[in-house]
C-alpha cells in the first residue's frame, strides 16, 4: 500500500520516510552513505539575500560527522556589513530539517541551510534566520499559536523576441502554450523546488507579458502552500536559487524585480498567512466567517505596514511598482477579494464547498462534511522580490503578534475595510481618509525608525539590525527619483538594471 512518504517528491523524505522537520544527524549519514553522496555543501544567506556556499568533499565517515555536528567558521565582515572585520569569525551551523539532494549539481551532493553562531556558541543576533526565529518563537508565547505562511514568486523571463503566437500586451494571465513560451521551464522549476522540499500549491503565467528592444519579458507565478513560517522563508530562498541556475543552465536571463519599465505589470512577492491552534485554522469560525483572531492580524499588518516596507520593497524600484491606480497597493486599508487594498481576504471554501464537485461530476456522492475554514488566509501584498525573505517573514509575525497586543485592534481594522475599487472616481473621498505606503526607500527607513520599538520589543529585531537597516535604505537618497524619471524611459531602464538580480 501507497503511504505519504512514498509519494512525496523529496528523495530524502522517501529513503528515509519521515518528515524533514524529523531529520536527525544519524539520518544524514544513512541516506549519505547508502546513496554515494560524495559532496555536502553548507549553505547560508548574507546581508544581499542570497545564497552562499561552503562545499566539503566527504573523505570518510568521522569527516562527515565532523561537518555535519560543528558546522565550519566562515567570515562575517564579508557576508554582513554590520559586522567588523577585527572580530568578524562565525560558525555557520546546519540546520539538518532543511537537508535536500542538489538537483543541479553533476556529483552526488547534498545541501544543508546553517544558522549563524558566534565565537561563545551563541546564535548571532543580527542573523535573519535567527531574527525570524525569534519572532516566531515569541508570537507562540505571546499567542498560544503558530504562525503560518506562504508566498506568491513572480518573475520575469527575458529571452529574443519570437513572433510566432505572441500572447497580446498584458494579457499573459493563465495562458497556455504556444502563446505562453516558457511553461515547460516553469514545470522543471517546480519539479526541481518539489524535490529540495519546497511545498508548492500551483504555477501559472501571469498577466504581464511584453516586447522591448527586440527583447520578449514574459512573467510567471510559482506559489507555495501555507507552511511553518520559518519553513516558508527557507522554501522561497532555495527556490529563488533554482529559478535562476534553471535559468542559467538554460542560457536565460531571469529577474525577480519589482518593476522593468513603466504601464508595464510589476512583480511582487505577496505572502499569504495563517494563524493555527491544534491544526485548525484560526482566522475562521465554523461558519466559515472571519474570526477575531483574523481581524487582531489584519490590524496589526495595517498598522505597520509603512514600516514593514523596509524589509519587503528594499530597493528604489520597489516605489516604482507601488504607484497609485495600478493593481499594487498604496493604500493602507483591507478588503474581501479587493486586489486594490493592501491586505485582502481571497475568496475561500466557505459555502457551497460540498455541492460544486458534485454538481460538476453528477457520479460523485456529497462530502459529508466540507472543511470551509482550512484553505482561508490573509494576504500581504505590497511586498516584492527585492524582500529580505527572512526578515520580511519576521517582520510579518511580529506584526502579526502587534495586533494581539493593540488594544483597539478590533475597531481598527472594521474602520479600514473597504468592499469596493478605491480607485474609481465615486470611492475618491474614501480613499483620502486612508493612509499610504511610503513612497521611497528613504521614507521606509523613517517609518522604520518611527516603528523601531515594535520589532525590537521581546529583543526580536536586534537595535544593531535596525540601524543597519535604516542607514541602508537612507543611502539610496530616492526621495524625489521617481518624480525624476518619470518621463525618461531610459534612465528608469539603467536603473531597472541596476537592481536587476537582488534578492
Amino acid at each position: 500500500m501507497t503511504n505519504t512518504f512514498n509519494l512525496s517528491p523529496n528523495p530524502l523524505v522517501r529513503f528515509l520516510q519521515k518528515e524533514p522537520k524529523e531529520f536527525t544527524k544519524s539520518d544524514l549519514i544513512y541516506y549519505i552513505s547508502e546513496n554515494n553522496i560524495e559532496i555536502i555543501n553548507l549553505r547560508y544567506v548574507g546581508a544581499d539575500g542570497r545564497l552562499k556556499t561552503l562545499n566539503f568533499i566527504i573523505n570518510d565517515l568521522p569527516h562527515l560527522d565532523s561537518i555535519l555536528s560543528y558546522g565550519e567558521r566562515v567570515d562575517g565582515s564579508s557576508l554582513f556589513p554590520y559586522i567588523e572585520s577585527g572580530a568578524s569569525d562565525l560558525y555557520v551551523i546546519p540546520r539538518y530539517r532543511t537537508a535536500f539532494l542538489n538537483p543541479f549539481s553533476q556529483i552526488p551532493s547534498v545541501d544543508i541551510l546553517c544558522s549563524y553562531y558566534t565565537k561563545d556558541g551563541k546564535p548571532l543576533e543580527t542573523a535573519p534566520e535567527y531574527t525570524l526565529r525569534k519572532a516566531h518563537q515569541t508570537f507562540k508565547r505571546v499567542t498560544g499559536m503558530e504562525f503560518q505562511a506562504m508566498g506568491e514568486l513572480e518573475y520575469y523571463i527575458v529571452s529574443k523576441r519570437d513572433e510566432l503566437f505572441e500572447a497580446e500586451n498584458q494579457r499573459g494571465y493563465h495562458e497556455s502554450s504556444p502563446f505562453c513560451k516558457w511553461g515547460d521551464f516553469r514545470r522543471k522549476c517546480m519539479q526541481a523546488i518539489a524535490k529540495t522540499g519546497g511545498k508548492i500549491k500551483y504555477g501559472h503565467s501571469e498577466v504581464g507579458n511584453f516586447t522591448l528592444n527586440d527583447f520578449s519579458f514574459e512573467q510567471n507565478e510559482i506559489e507555495f502552500l501555507p507552511v511553518d513560517v520559518e519553513e516558508a522563508a527557507d522554501q522561497l530562498l532555495i527556490a529563488k536559487w533554482i529559478l535562476r541556475t534553471l535559468a542559467y543552465e538554460h542560457g536565460l536571463d531571469l529577474t525577480f524585480s519589482p518593476k522593468i519599465t513603466t504601464g508595464k505589470a510589476g512583480s511582487g512577492m505577496h505572502v499569504h498567512t495563517k494563524i493555527v491552534k491544534d491544526s485548525r485554522n484560526m482566522y475562521v469560525d465554523g461558519n466559515g466567517e472571519l474570526t477575531n483572531t483574523a481581524l487582531k492580524t489584519i490590524a496589526g499588518f495595517l498598522d505597520t505596514a509603512s514600516s514593514l516596507t523596509a524589509f519587503g520593497n528594499t530597493v528604489p524600484t520597489s516605489y516604482f511598482r507601488l504607484v497609485p491606480h495600478q493593481e499594487a497597493p498604496t493604500n493602507i486599508c483591507w478588503g474581501d477579494r479587493n486586489r486594490s487594498v493592501l491586505v485582502r481576504v481571497p475568496l475561500g471554501w466557505t459555502s457551497g464547498a460540498q455541492q460544486m464537485i458534485t454538481d460538476a461530476n453528477p457520479l460523485e456522492q456529497p462530502q459529508s462534511k466540507a472543511d470551509v475554514g482550512n484553505k482561508q488566509t490573509v494576504e500581504f501584498r505590497c511586498p516584492d522580490g527585492s524582500a529580505d525573505i527572512y526578515l520580511l517573514m519576521a517582520g510579518l509575525t511580529v506584526a502579526a503578534r502587534h495586533g494581539f497586543e493593540k488594544r483597539d485592534a478590533i475597531e481598527y481594522a472594521k474602520e479600514r475595510y473597504v468592499s469596493v475599487n478605491i480607485f474609481s472616481d465615486e470611492h475618491k473621498a474614501t480613499a483620502e481618509k486612508l493612509s499610504h505606503l511610503p513612497d521611497s526607500c528613504t521614507a521606509s527607513a523613517e517609518c522604520l525608525e518611527q516603528q523601531r520599538s515594535i520589532y525590537e520589543q521581546y529583543q526580536v529585531f536586534s537595535p544593531q539590525l535596525v540601524d543597519g537597516l535604516i542607514k541602508r535604505l537612507k543611502s539610496f537618497d530616492d526621495s524625489n527619483l521617481r518624480r525624476e524619471l518619470e518621463n525618461d524611459e531610459e534612465k528608469t531602464l539603467n536603473l531597472v538594471r541596476k537592481y536587476a538580480n537582488i534578492g
